[in-house]
Parts: structure tokens; C-alpha cells; sequence
């Protein structure tokens, strides 16, 4: 049986699925939710946009007691926008409920002191929050998670990366003897195990499709910016044909108002994302942006972990990112809910190593490149390589030599061989170390730009 009736779900929850259009379970939900609902501690890894979400909501909400008004559920997001993204989703189940269940969102930059008004008159049943404001609360003795037996800890790497794990540290130590963790994350870091063994009990680990691969619904391109100016290529590349919307990553916040001061002196409406942006502001132009008042969307990696829109029809990588982690998440944002997308990335040839490691994370790119206002296939990277086969990376004059000696020669012709071989190998050292160098200066220079 391949649909939600396998869970045995309550009739209000399968009229919530046909609501949003729910026909068909995705892998990690077959496999966690009837784990989930045995009690079992659990660790779930799939790609973004995989369904995690409704993986845990759909048990929580099936267990939930609507006449008991105190805190059964906690879910954790490492960000505002995701912590709304599960808010929404939650709301969504909650409505078809005969009984009110009542769900709350608490995220930084909101009214503190209303929460706590109302928290003295009732406990909400399943609370989402961000990890600094819900210890906020549960410092005041206001919020009271003793009663609470499910703790979701969504996006766990971000998580870890952003420096919260100590906060839900002590959201867990709150929760009564019995508690369920359930571990969501589109990677599970070495530096996360500390932390899961503290708190689950033999966890069932149900791991989807291949670590750090991106959905095989993205077609992922590679296009190279040698001798290309990159704000040209770009606006070039976003206003061919009638994309629905478009998400492009850079590394810094000063390469983000760049980008977008410049695509918007060519006409263009552009919306931009970086932490630097006040609460009101970010949650105005997210506001925006989903409502479809922006067709471009410029943005740091704070917002490629952050938001969930919608509709992104393409993903365009200004740079590579510093931390090859983030290219996952990057290209995550569009092709998802099984539609189809479209992600490119913009390198330069003294960035062919990232492009080595991120191919041997099992990333694979079909290289692309702009010609005559057309996106057409290209030769590999590796094409010189593949051609020298036996000469290495020797340059032609090289190759030359060494063919040379196996005719007759003059005396010493060998050693002469030798000589240019070594010349030859001393300059490329020389253009390696001083590429090298260069990189470097230029990772100092952006990472102060933050």
C-alpha cells in the first residue's frame, strides 16, 4: 500500500493531506513515521525538500491530546524562516481538527512580553521556536516543557553550525524522564554524535539517497567565467527565456549589494537577502518575495539554510562557497515537491580543486556555457588531461621533445631533455604557489567583507 492510509493516521489528518494535495508518502516519511509512532528515538538524513517535515509533524499530530492543555511536543529550527516554514505546515493540520489544538511560534524579534502574557493563562500542546528564544521563556518559568515528551531537533547540522546545540542542550535537560528525539538533517556532521548519544536511546538511523547528493530532478551546470565578465553573464544568463524565479548565492554580504545594485540598474526588480537586514525588514521582503513581487533574489548562505520558497525555478551560484557543505543547500532550493530545476555554477579556473572535491562528495555537473545568447553543452574540464593521456599535463613543446627522442639524436640530446623537463616542472611549481597565494589573499579579503 503506497499512500498515507498505511499510517492509520486520524480521518482529520488524511482530510489535511488532501487539502494540501498529500497523496503519496515520500521515502523518509515511510520510513520514520511508523517508527515514530512506536515510540522509537530516531535519526532521519535526507536531501532537502525530501519531506522531513511532515515526517515528524504527521506523528505528533496523531499522538497529540487536544483536551490536555500543556506542552506534549517541542520542535526546534535553527532559524526564523524555518521555524515559520513548520509553523505553517503545522497550522495547516491543526485547522481540520473537531478540536482546537493549539500550536505557537516562538522566534526572536517578536514580542516577548506578549508570549509570556499568554503563557500564564495556557500551555500551548506543541510548541516550534528558535533555541535562543524558547530558553528565554523557559528561564522564566513560564513555559513548561516538564510535561512534554517529543523533542524535534530540525536541521540539526545548521544547528551545530550556528553555535545552538548548547540552548537545545537545555531545552532537553527540561523535558521529563521520558522523552522521544527525533534528529532531522540533510547531513549528520561526526561533530553532532556527542550530542545524539547524550540523548537517544539506540536511535533508528534512516538515511535517503546518498549523502550531500543533490535531487536528481536539478540539472546541475557548470559554466565557466574565464575571460567573462561575472555581472554581465549573470543578468545574461537569469533574463534568458521566462524563469519563474530565480535565487542567486554569493559568499559575502558586500558581493550581495553589488550583485544587486547592478542587476537592478539594468531594469530589473531584485530583492536581496543578507544578515545585515533588520528582523522587520528580512520578514517584509520574505513576505515579498513569496507573494511573487520579485522575480530575482540575491542572497548570502544565512538565507540558502534560512528560507523555503516556493516556485524557485533556478539556482545560480555567484561563487562557490567557502564551505562545500552550503553547495548542497544552496542547490536545494529549487527542484522541489517533484518539480524541476535548474542549478548554475559560476567558477574560475584557479577554482578547479573545489570543483574536484565537490564531484568527489558525488556531485556531478554537466558543463555548460553561453554562446550566442544560448546556454549549449561545453567540453569537460579534465578534456587536456584526457587527451595527453601518457605526457601528463606537459605542454606541447614538451610532448614535442620527448617524441623527438625516439629518433636519432645528437649526444646530449637526452640530457637536454632532462633540463627542460626540469625548467618545465620548476614553472609550474611557481604558477601553482602563486595561485595558491592568490586564493588565499582573496578568502582573507571576502571573509572581512562579512
Amino acid at each position: 500500500m503506497n499512500n498515507f492510509n498505511q499510517f492509520h493516521l486520524k480521518p482529520y489528518l488524511m482530510k489535511a493531506l488532501n487539502g494540501i494535495h498529500f497523496k503519496t508518502p515520500t521515502p523518509i516519511q515511510t520510513r520514520l513515521i511508523p517508527l515514530i509512532e512506536h515510540g522509537k528515538d530516531v535519526i532521519g538524513q535526507s536531501a532537502t525538500g525530501s519531506g522531513k517535515t511532515h515526517a515528524f509533524l504527521l506523528p505528533i499530530f496523531n499522538q497529540v491530546n487536544p483536551d490536555q492543555h500543556e506542552v506534549q511536543a517541542v520542535i526546534t529550527s535553527p532559524s526564523r524562516e524555518l521555524a515559520y516554514q513548520t509553523y505553517h505546515s503545522a497550522k495547516q493540520l491543526a485547522k481540520y481538527s473537531s478540536k482546537p489544538i493549539k500550536v505557537v511560534n516562538y522566534v526572536g524579534g517578536t514580542d516577548k512580553n506578549r508570549q509570556l502574557k499568554k503563557l500564564e493563562n495556557q500551555q500551548p500542546q506543541i510548541v516550534i521556536g528558535t533555541p535562543g528564544r524558547l530558553v528565554d521563556l523557559i528561564q522564566t518559568q513560564k513555559l513548561d516543557l516538564h510535561t512534554a515528551t517529543q523533542l524535534v531537533i530540525d536541521e540539526a547540522d545548521m544547528t551545530m553550525d550556528l553555535g545552538f546545540l548548547p540552548q537545545v542542550d537545555k531545552i532537553a535537560a527540561h523535558f521529563g524522564d521520558e522523552i522521544q528525539m527525533m534528529v532531522f538533517s540533510a547531513t549528520i556532521p561526526q561533530k553532532l554524535q556527542p550530542f545524539l548519544r547524550k540523548y537517544m536511546d539506540h536511535p533508528e538511523y534512516e538515511k535517503v539517497g546518498e549523502q550531500r547528493v543533490i535531487n536528481s530532478n536539478i540539472d546541475n551546470w557548470l559554466i565557466s567565467t574565464k575571460g567573462k565578465d561575472k555581472n554581465s553573464l549573470i543578468y545574461n544568463l537569469i533574463t534568458i527565456g521566462e524563469p519563474y524565479l530565480v535565487l542567486i548565492f554569493a559568499n559575502t554580504r558586500k558581493r550581495v549589494i553589488e550583485l544587486t545594485n547592478y542587476l537592478k540598474e539594468q531594469g530589473l526588480k531584485v530583492a536581496s537577502i543578507e544578515g545585515g537586514m533588520k528582523p522587520r525588514e528580512r520578514k517584509r521582503i520574505m513576505k515579498e518575495i513569496k507573494h511573487l513581487k520579485f522575480q530575482y533574489v540575491v542572497a548570502t548562505d544565512l538565507a540558502a539554510r534560512g528560507i523555503d520558497i516556493d516556485g524557485v525555478s533556478q539556482v545560480i551560484n555567484d561563487d562557490i562557497p567557502e564551505d562545500l557543505e552550503y553547495f548542497v543547500h544552496r542547490v536545494g532550493r529549487t527542484g522541489r515537491n517533484g518539480l524541476h530545476g535548474t542549478a548554475m555554477t559560476l567558477y574560475t579556473p584557479d577554482e578547479n580543486k573545489e570543483v574536484d572535491e565537490l564531484e568527489k562528495m558525488g556531485i556531478s555537473f554537466k558543463p555548460k556555457e553561453l554562446r550566442n545568447g544560448e546556454i549549449v553543452d561545453t567540453h569537460s574540464r579534465h578534456r587536456r588531461q584526457q587527451h595527453r593521456k601518457g605526457h601528463g599535463k606537459l605542454d606541447p613543446t614538451m610532448i614535442g621533445m620527448i617524441k623527438k627522442k625516439k629518433r636519432h639524436v645528437k649526444p646530449g640530446y637526452k640530457h637536454k631533455i632532462k633540463i627542460e623537463l626540469h625548467k618545465d616542472d620548476e614553472m609550474k611549481r611557481k604558477i601553482y604557489n602563486r595561485n595558491a597565494i592568490r586564493h588565499q589573499r582573496k578568502i582573507r579579503r571576502e571573509n572581512n567583507n562579512y
